[in-house]
């Protein structure tokens, strides 16, 4: 039996409560909305997620363990999505440029063009879902929490994503 004290539970305001349902069923309602409109394209917003940071990275290439970080995917779930993405001929993987030791994921002249093309169909969807919701200081202001939230999550001393 353990002799170790233990804090009373935290238990949520009511308001904190609403608060976080909103956000739960917002958020999975927001992610479902952008996943559909990106259909017309036939890929998933996960997918898209990872051209579109390939598409804004120098030399359109980033280290797949640095991208798994950056989508919050695990290493092996961003191998079987490149390797979709490879069948279509929107991205390669290369040895890593600096240390040869690593891979890259590098998108490819194709994949630029179907990423901007999809960007059109995604950036009308943010601003139709999410933007367009709500003042531009209500819009600052989710930035900033999620901003928050992000930091106080990755300097709790967690494992990235890739290491999972």
């Amino acid at each position: 039996m353990s002799t170790a004290v233990t804090a009373p539970p935290r238990w949520l305001t009511p308001d904190q409560q609403e608060a976080w349902r909103a956000y739960l069923r917002g958020s999975r309602l927001l992610e479902a909305a952008l996943d559909r409109d990106l259909q017309s394209h036939g890929v998933q917003l996960s997918e898209y997620e990872i051209i579109s940071m390939l598409s804004e990275a120098p030399g359109r290439r980033l280290r797949m363990s640095g991208l798994a970080d950056l989508v919050v995917q695990s290493r092996s779930r961003l191998t079987h999505t490149a390797a979709r993405l490879e069948k279509r001929g929107w991205v390669r993987r290369e040895s890593c440029l600096e240390d040869r030791r690593g891979v890259e994921l590098v998108l490819t002249e194709l994949g630029q063009r179907s990423v901007e093309e999809m960007a059109l169909v995604h950036i009308e969807s943010v601003r139709r879902n999410i933007v367009d919701t709500m003042t531009p200081e209500q819009f600052t202001t989710l930035g900033v929490a999620m901003a928050a939230m992000r930091d106080a999550i990755l300097a709790g001393g967690l494992p990235s994503c890739s290491e999972v």
